[in-house]
């Protein structure tokens, strides 16, 4: 077995409105990534904002550095998931992100794997977040913690939940709750051709390169990364009809269980945790289309798209 360094929880983490100076063609990202505007709204604007925009979904810009039109919210409750922490109100994301979390729970119901908790996603228009996270700006990242062992419950209650953090520093090597779900969980979520990445703790990224899987394309997936010791932030690839989403860089090949892997385990770092209140938000240069997309009417009252699909 390979021997595991000492790893962080650095990083957090870890998607009818014509978006005016949209270029078409092939060259459109790149002319997006060039059409940044000056530091705009704040982090607090974005968080703010009572509901998705109208019009056709789209998402714009970066991961890092973008935001989302037309989002649309993931329904609390459904078959093999549940949302937790609703009250962030970070429950939304483009359609393709929505439509593939839905997947997912019927997946993970069908393999009787329990119930997925669904995490921070994006807020109504994406953007920066107050705190927690750089990226789940467009509309197109979820989080999904790892535990499985909690049967369907109410929203308050899941307003209050811990994650299982599945990485023993000490032994350097996951814990005795890792086990062949949270795996099946992983291979499930990577192995959907919407999936660009998955980030989960280098540690965890081992464990699952340890494993004998009849297929091991879908490891390429799943990239190491600082921290997700209790959860894996699932990324999809740009989706159609979203011409200024900045894609991201093509993987290399292989499964990325060799020496890549293990030059994250020697590189590794120790955790440190900010609380939201000392957190400091990100202000990336958006794309002008950001400023009309958080300025444009609201199309639905958040109250009433939180029902939608509840009887999923």
């Amino acid at each position: 077995m390979m021997r595991r360094g000492l790893f962080g929880v650095a990083v957090a983490g870890a998607m009818a409105l014509t978006v005016m100076g949209a270029a078409a063609g092939a060259d459109a990202a790149t002319k997006a990534r060039k059409d940044k505007a000056p530091p705009g709204p704040s982090p607090i604007a974005w968080s703010t904002a009572s509901g998705p925009s109208g019009g056709p979904a789209q998402a714009i810009g970066g991961y890092a550095s973008g935001c989302l039109a037309g989002g649309v919210p993931l329904a609390g409750e459904g078959t093999g998931y549940q949302v937790i922490r609703l009250s962030r109100h970070r429950n939304y994301g483009h359609p393709v992100l929505v439509d593939y979390l839905r997947d997912f729970g019927r997946k993970v119901a069908g393999a009787g794997l329990g119930t997925a908790l669904i995490a921070d996603m994006a807020q109504p228009r994406g953007g920066p977040m107050r705190f927690g996270h750089a990226s789940h700006q467009s509309g197109l990242d979820a989080d999904v913690w790892l535990r499985l062992d909690l049967p369907p419950m109410g929203r308050n209650a899941r307003e209050s939940l811990d994650e299982i953090k599945y990485v023993d520093y000490d032994r350097e090597q996951v814990t005795p709750q890792w086990s062949a779900k949270q795996s099946e969980m992983v291979r499930i979520a990577a192995s959907d051709l919407r999936v660009n990445r998955i980030f989960v703790n280098p540690a965890i990224k081992a464990a699952l390169c340890e494993r004998n899987w009849p297929d091991r394309a879908w490891l390429n997936k799943v990239r190491p990364w600082h921290g997700h010791d209790g959860h894996m932030h699932v990324r999809l690839d740009c989706p159609p009809g979203s011409p200024q989403c900045e894609p991201q860089r093509e993987l290399p090949p292989g499964d990325g269980c060799g020496e890549e892997l293990e030059s994250w385990l020697r590189k590794a770092v120790p955790a440190r945790e900010i609380p939201p209140e000392k957190a400091r938000p990100p202000s990336p240069r958006l794309p002008a289309a950001c400023t009309a997309v958080l300025r444009a009417g609201t199309r639905m009252a958040s109250a009433d798209v939180l029902r939608i699909g509840d009887n999923d």
